[in-house]
């Protein structure tokens, strides 16, 4: 009687580990595709502002975030399969996929987190020589697109104010035809406008561009980093339930 009632118990318990394996799966589905959808987001998105960037860790976060949840789509299934139709072989591939995807969301997370702490610098280093340098010139087009959807999507004129354009190679050019400023500095543009700078022409008492898209990226990083780190501890659940599902299934007779 007591071994019956032995079998009946490890029976529950295998039956339980299932639907919790079945109940993870479903939440591990849900995570990847909050992790590709931010990791496209991203790259399509506001990808102009890429190339202000010094260097690409951002970028690779993003690329990384993609790659995973790619992953989290063909582990899904995987992870099904395995707890169906119960074979050590395949819940063992299942727990070293969940271990793979949790150690690429971790560095995901952690190269957001670290791009973070060091993001505020590198713009005030390099993003008003890159708009002064780059602005305009021939083989930088992917530069000045950035530069112009930057001013008009946040409602700013140079990288700290506008007088920053004065000492660009662009308005010292006969290019600017006597512009003081681009044209995307303008609150309404129209060709030629940037030759009059007056508050009520251009943004030049609302602040330059480089607290704004300081402010921005680092939102999104944060976005990057919670949803890579969220989703990685996500997995550490279903790598123990999936070791407890192992350890059943490996106790009962072939």
């Amino acid at each position: 009687m007591t071994a019956v009632y032995k079998d009946d118990q490890e029976d529950w318990l295998t039956v339980c580990l299932k639907y919790l394996l079945f109940v993870f799966n479903f939440l591990f589905w849900v995570g990847g595709a909050a992790v590709l959808g931010v990791g496209i987001w991203t790259l399509v998105e506001k990808s102009d502002y890429l190339s202000l960037l010094a260097s690409s860790t951002f970028a690779v976060s993003a690329y990384i975030l993609i790659l995973a949840g790619g992953l989290v789509v063909v582990t899904g299934f995987l992870g099904c399969c395995a707890v169906v139709r119960e074979q050590k072989s395949c819940l063992s591939t299942y727990f070293f996929c969940l271990l793979v995807i949790f150690l690429i969301e971790l560095v995901a997370g952690v190269l957001a987190y670290v791009y973070y702490q060091r993001l505020s610098e590198e713009l005030k280093q390099h993003l008003n020589q890159t708009m002064t340098d780059n602005y305009a010139q021939p083989g930088r087009e992917a530069i000045t697109s950035a530069v112009d959807r930057l001013q008009q999507d946040f409602k700013c004129c140079g990288s700290h104010n506008s007088h920053d354009w004065m000492a660009s190679v662009y308005v010292s050019s006969k290019q600017a035809g006597d512009r003081v400023v681009p044209d995307s500095c303008c609150k309404t543009i129209t060709p030629h406008c940037g030759k009059r700078d007056h508050p009520s022409n251009i943004y030049k008492v609302e602040g330059g561009c480089i607290t704004k898209l300081e402010q921005f990226l680092a939102d999104h990083l944060l976005v990057i980093g919670a949803v890579g780190i969220g989703v990685a501890c996500l997995q550490v659940c279903g790598m123990v339930f999936t070791s407890c599902l192992y350890r059943r299934i490996k106790m009962e007779p072939y």
